[in-house]
């Protein structure tokens, strides 16, 4: 569970931003669309190695 503690005299909007910011760090929308769905090992693990070399193409090509 998320808590935002608002301190004295802090604006709404600062800790509604504060709260969506910490939301979507904590992944709770991507980890139940994930889990809506079965996926077996292989391809989970097929989804990892294909993502790890997009990045490190993406890095590569920074570094030419």
């Amino acid at each position: 569970m998320l808590r935002i503690e608002i301190k004295e005299g802090e604006n709404i909007e600062r800790a509604l931003k504060r709260y969506k910011r910490k939301h979507r760090n904590v992944k709770v929308m991507q980890n139940l669309r994930e889990k809506q769905y079965f996926t077996k090992p292989s391809v989970s693990r097929r989804r990892q190695i294909q993502k790890a070399e997009y990045i490190q193409g993406l890095r590569d090509a920074e570094n030419i």
